[in-house]
């Protein structure tokens, strides 16, 4: 439903031409755009990561499109450079992906290379290790597999019914809206592995299966359109966590990454990136430890002024809320962001 209704906006907004009054005061120089997954829908009914995922026809038609527009698909270096230099004269968007799926390779950087699109992968460090948990991932498929599931939560035990498709995303969403609620990333990731016990969830192959190892991250990287950033360690919301926490998050995951790769990572994802996640006290801390650009996941585009607020930079989600081509040019134009932001042009705080 929720879906349905961001697609009726953005809908609102091209045939009713607004997003094109809009544009010539709020399209900004330029955008970063955030994906996830890049594959063919699935048919599974219960699918409650969904939004997480891009189509390739999407994907190969978004490209198309920002081609035929003369705009600029750039590097992560690239736009630090023109933020920095305050080089303005051509619109530029950034291709980005988050966590480092497998399907990126696969399916989306065959796309990228067609078109000569220079793109981003932040990798959690602990997700080509093996060591990552993908919690949201591992209640999916706890959920899936079963019509009733007991959880602990708030301290007592709670069975929840999810026989039907509806009772099925009910349960995700009542469990998935208190977890990220907890004060801790312990917290999560002890219901976590409390409830993959419980059912007969294995977290290593949910890790293994989908995302990158190292081997493959540096067979990626070793093509120019490439950049590998860092996205944490453990893929913490930041802002829970205590200062030192955030530190060693922030340098460790790189110190890992450049390790690994053997070349420096001077770009920065923060994890989960909405205001609750990370704020002016993360910005500043990715300052101090030298990260060229850091990037959130509040939406918006890039205005000249986000030259002073490098560690704080918006990003438009081109995920499953979205099937159509107008609805990037919707993104594009900041029309609907400029909405969604009061019109504000710069968000930091």
């Amino acid at each position: 439903m929720k879906s349905a209704i961001i697609r009726a906006g953005f809908d609102t907004l091209y045939f009713s031409g607004g997003h094109l009054l809009l544009r010539p005061f709020f399209e900004g120089v330029g955008a970063i755009l955030m994906l996830h997954h890049v594959r063919p829908p699935r048919r599974n009914i219960f699918q409650p990561n969904q939004r997480l995922e891009t189509s390739p026809e999407l994907l190969s038609g978004t490209l198309a499109w920002l081609r035929s527009q003369n705009i600029d698909i750039v590097s992560l270096d690239e736009m630090y450079r023109r933020l920095t230099e305050r080089r303005f004269t051509r619109r530029f968007v950034c291709i980005t992906f988050d966590d480092g799926y497998r399907n990126n390779k696969l399916c989306a950087y065959p796309i990228l290379r067609q078109h000569q699109a220079p793109f981003a992968i932040y990798v959690p460090a602990s997700f080509p290790e093996r060591r990552g948990k993908l919690w949201w991932l591992a209640l999916e498929t706890a959920i899936a597999r079963n019509n009733r599931i007991v959880v602990r939560m708030e301290g007592t035990e709670r069975a929840l019914i999810c026989a039907t498709p509806a009772q099925k995303y009910q349960a995700f969403g009542a469990v998935h809206r208190w977890l990220r609620g907890l004060k801790t990333e312990d917290e999560i990731h002890a219901f976590t592995d409390d409830l993959a016990t419980r059912h007969g969830v294995d977290l290593r192959p949910l890790v293994a299966g989908l995302c990158m190892d190292w081997s493959e991250i540096r067979e990626l990287a070793a093509d120019p359109l490439v950049t590998i950033g860092a996205h944490t360690v453990n893929h913490v919301m930041l802002a829970k966590a205590t200062e030192e926490v955030v530190r060693s998050e922030l340098e460790l995951g790189r110190d890992r990454m450049e390790a690994a790769l053997e070349r420096e990572v001077h770009h920065l994802a923060y994890p989960y990136g909405g205001r609750d996640h990370a704020g002016p006290r993360e910005f500043r801390i990715a300052a101090e430890l030298g990260y060229r650009t850091a990037v959130t996941t509040r939406p918006g585009v890039l205005f000249s002024e986000h030259s002073q607020h490098l560690t704080a930079l918006p990003r438009l989600p081109l995920n499953g809320e979205f099937r159509a081509v107008r609805h990037v040019k919707v993104l594009i134009s900041g029309a609907a962001t400029a909405l969604l932001n009061g019109f504000r042009r710069v968000d930091t705080a």
